[in-house]
């Protein structure tokens, strides 16, 4: 009874923006993937008509996930979690492997990819963990075991091969943050994804030689308050040892392709007929479009079939060419008002649990959509990290449909019943 008067509680501005964001992924879809093979719109061999069959039965899911008690997904959010670490670990003994990565289960002619319906899992057994009333962010025990409910899942995928999908797990930082872990970790974060970035960019020497000028002008300058010598040598030395990791893990433990990849986006390398195709196709189509595009199903690149996975993680760029810088905009709007919009309905949640899972929900669809989008526009490497609701598969659609309606769920029953 009272699942049932929560679900007039539901959110319908979301709900909206999430069945505008997939109708448009569709249509896109569509446009990426039409061609003259199809007899009629129903032939389900064409990728548009099974990405149709998928939204419909997600229909299904989603109200399957509202017709659930929302106290259900916090009291078995560890079951919950501990269901999808097996599935990624029965990969490597059941999974199929396609395009080189053992990612996914086949049932007949379906294939079901667990990673991305991990992320959910995660995010309910994180949530759960960090509003248990014996939690404490500022202990470094609780904040370890934190740390190991979000790198179990990614230690599990990234041997699948798919360093992309392991990635996006960097996202549950936020919710963190957002629960009281301490600002140094956000800080060392970036600060070591800049000493990263800047190692491949300038090389060890000169990364080294900037470290140690900077920090004696900081020791320097503040010489007046006495600081400790001891705490910036140990600092130098830290940088020092990560600048030389980082140039052992890049050239011995990174694939040539992912080597490659780094290269180009750094500028060190141009590549525009090999590793480099994909992404530089897809900026001559979102290029070629300008202000208004060339009209839906009318993209000379996209026709033409010159970006690769234009249907999957480079969807985007047939959303550039054929719909132009103001359809891409409003593209991008529909994105960030959907994430502001789970952000500000996760901050008003009273129930602590809801509130952590808001944040994971916006956290990971920020995370997707902001990767995916410097991808395809060539800023960053490409990752395969797939725009949410609008890369093809069945997987990911259902993976994001169930991580953001448990969210509307939860929140319809915090609504109802005032909490």
């Amino acid at each position: 009874m009272a699942a049932g008067k929560g679900l007039v509680k539901l959110d319908w501005l979301t709900i909206f923006l999430y069945f505008a964001l997939v109708a448009i992924g569709w249509m896109n879809i569509y446009s990426a993937s039409l061609d003259d093979s199809a007899t009629t719109f129903w032939d389900f061999d064409q990728i548009y008509t099974k990405q149709l069959l998928w939204i419909f039965l997600s229909v299904v899911l989603i109200i399957f996930i509202l017709a659930i008690e929302a106290k259900f997904y916090e009291r078995f959010s560890s079951v919950i979690y501990l269901v999808s670490l097996l599935s990624l670990l029965g990969l490597f003994l059941f999974g199929k492997t396609i395009s080189g990565a053992t990612s996914w289960y086949s049932f007949g002619g379906i294939s079901l990819q667990p990673s991305e319906f991990a992320k959910a899992a995660t995010a309910l057994a994180l949530s759960k963990y960090l509003t248990d009333i014996q939690t404490d962010l500022n202990q470094f025990k609780d904040q370890l075991k934190a740390f190991l409910i979000i790198a179990l899942p990614a230690i599990f995928i990234i041997p699948q091969p798919d360093p992309g999908s392991a990635l996006i797990y960097a996202a549950f930082v936020f919710p963190l943050y957002r629960e009281g872990l301490h600002f140094v970790y956000l800080l060392l974060g970036f600060f070591a994804a800049a000493l990263f970035i800047s190692t491949l960019a300038f090389g060890t020497f000169w990364v080294i030689l900037a470290v140690v000028l900077i920090a004696g002008f900081l020791f320097f300058r503040k010489r007046k308050k006495r600081p400790s010598l001891f705490k910036y040598i140990v600092i130098v030395i830290a940088c020092i040892g990560f600048s030389f990791s980082v140039s052992y893990i890049f050239n011995n433990l990174f694939e040539q392709r992912h080597r490659d990849r780094f290269n180009i986006v750094l500028g060190k390398e141009t590549d525009s007929k090999g590793i480099g195709y994909n992404t530089n196709q897809s900026e001559i189509a979102i290029g070629s479009g300008r202000w208004l595009g060339k009209g839906w199903t009318e993209g000379t690149q996209t026709k033409g079939k010159f970006v690769p996975e234009q249907h999957t993680d480079y969807i985007f760029s047939t959303v550039g060419e054929e719909w132009g810088f103001l359809g891409s905009m409003v593209v991008i709007l529909l994105f960030v008002g959907l994430i502001v919009r789970v952000l500000f309905l996760a901050e008003r949640q009273k129930n602590p649990f809801s509130r952590v899972y808001g944040y994971s929900v916006a956290a990971i669809l920020f995370f997707h959509f902001f990767v995916n989008v410097g991808m395809v526009t060539g800023l960053f490497p490409t990752v395969g990290i797939p725009l949410p609701f609008f890369s093809y598969g069945g997987s990911g659609l259902w993976g994001f449909t169930i991580l953001l309606f448990i969210f509307i769920r939860l929140d319809g029953a915090n609504s109802y019943y005032g909490i």
